[in-house]
Order: C-alpha cells, then sequence, then structure tokens
C-alpha cells in the first residue's frame, strides 16, 4: 500500500469516526471467518459497520489531532490486529451485541473505544452494554414526566370517590 492509498484510507476512516456514535475496538485475534461474518451480520442490523484496523493508517487518522488527545492516546495504543465496530445508531444496543459476542466467542476481546472524543475502558463499555435500549429509557422518562399529572388526577378524583364512599354507607346504615 502506498502513500497515497494510506491517505485516503485515513481519510476514510476518520470520515467513519466522526460520524459514529460511538467507536468499539476489539481483538480479533483466533476469531474464525464464520465467526466474523455472523458477528457482522448481528452489528448491520443496529446500523453497525465492522472493518479491520490498520494501526499505521489509525495513527495517520489521529495525526492531526482533530478527534482529540483522547483518541490519539488511544491509536497511539493500539497493537496487534485490530477490528473496530462504528456504530451510527443506538450505541447501547451496538455494545450489547458487542459484549455478547464477545462472551461467547472467547477470540474476541473488548478493547478501549471511543464514544465522541471520549475514551471508554473496556470496562465502561461493558456498562454501555448493561444500559436499557433507547426505547425503554424514553418510556421510562415519558413515565416520569407524565407522574405527576396522574397523581394531580388521582387526588382530584378521590374527592368525589370519598363522597360516594360515604353516600354509599349511609344508604346502607339506612337499609
Amino acid at each position: 500500500m502506498n502513500r497515497n492509498e494510506k491517505a485516503e484510507l485515513a481519510s476514510t476512516l476518520k470520515d467513519k469516526f466522526t460520524k459514529a456514535q460511538v467507536a468499539l475496538f476489539a481483538d480479533y485475534k483466533g476469531l474464525g471467518s464464520n465467526q466474523a461474518n455472523e458477528l457482522r451480520r448481528s452489528l448491520r442490523a443496529h446500523q453497525v459497520e465492522v472493518q479491520v484496523l490498520k494501526n499505521n493508517v489509525a495513527r495517520l487518522v489521529s495525526k492531526e489531532g482533530a478527534l482529540g488527545n483522547e483518541a490519539k492516546d488511544l491509536m497511539d495504543s493500539v497493537v496487534g490486529p485490530t477490528l473496530v465496530a462504528f456504530a451510527y445508531g443506538d450505541p447501547a444496543a451496538a455494545a450489547k451485541v458487542f459484549h455478547k459476542f464477545s462472551k461467547d466467542n472467547e477470540a474476541l476481546k473488548v478493547k478501549d473505544s471511543l464514544m465522541g472524543t471520549k475514551r471508554l475502558s473496556a470496562a465502561e463499555v461493558e456498562q454501555l452494554a448493561d444500559l436499557p435500549s433507547k426505547e425503554v429509557l424514553l418510556a421510562k422518562m415519558l413515565g416520569t414526566l407524565n407522574a405527576p399529572a396522574s397523581n394531580f388526577v388521582g387526588v382530584l378524583a378521590a374527592v368525589p370517590r370519598s363522597l360516594l364512599n360515604v353516600l354509599t354507607a349511609i344508604e346502607k346504615k339506612k337499609s
């Protein structure tokens, strides 16, 4: 690969890093081609693109510092065969699939990753995988926003309900 091809590949990778919500790094040494295809297939459903990262090209991407110092430090520390999953959709869903696959296949080991320009440790990627999905979080938030109004309606409805209960008790007592 000559210098122009490396520069072109570096600019393509830079675009992917800037567009992705999260870039998950993993060591894939010992992962079979069928397993890699299975990983790609399962991640594709969550708007995730998987690519093998050339370490020298990764250093070219972060050399300018456009991705931030944490990304530059991460790229400089990347050694060995590295697989990167660029998640353009929900980062938690991508991390869940990635984490579950790494648990099922010991050959895939999650490394430090990037969320925007912030460096995530492997433990933080696991925490990201443990988060509920975006839909569940939105439902919880809407439930929290709806709770005061529901409680207020319940309080307002309690007064006539109590009056009705008293009237019903008086009626039973007289009959």
